[in-house]
């Protein structure tokens, strides 16, 4: 009987020894996982940052397009005027001759 229940405490500390082993596993793989977690965590916070500065580059290029297409309207626009200035220039001096 006494045999029996050596046996039986044994097989117990062998699985509680089991249990610890595993628990022990786990908490590292925890602190692993806890630590890939906050490497990804500041990735993606430099990521987030980085598509702000690059939406802000975005609206800013897309500022100066349009003010460059005003630019360029102005300059053709300030050229047809020229053209027709000379043009009604040229057609009083027909008529003055």
């Amino acid at each position: 009987m006494i045999k029996e229940q050596l046996e039986i405490i044994k097989k117990f500390e062998d699985r509680v020894h089991q249990v610890m082993f595993l628990c022990n596993k786990l908490k590292e793989e925890n602190v692993d996982l806890l630590s890939q977690l906050k490497v990804q965590k500041n990735v993606n916070n430099s990521l987030t940052e980085e598509n702000k500065q690059m939406k802000i580059k975005y609206d800013n290029l897309m500022m100066a397009q349009t003010i460059h297409v005003s630019m360029d309207d102005f300059k053709t626009t300030k050229e047809r005027l020229s053209k027709l200035v000379r043009d009604v220039d040229e057609c009083i001096l027909l008529l003055n001759t």
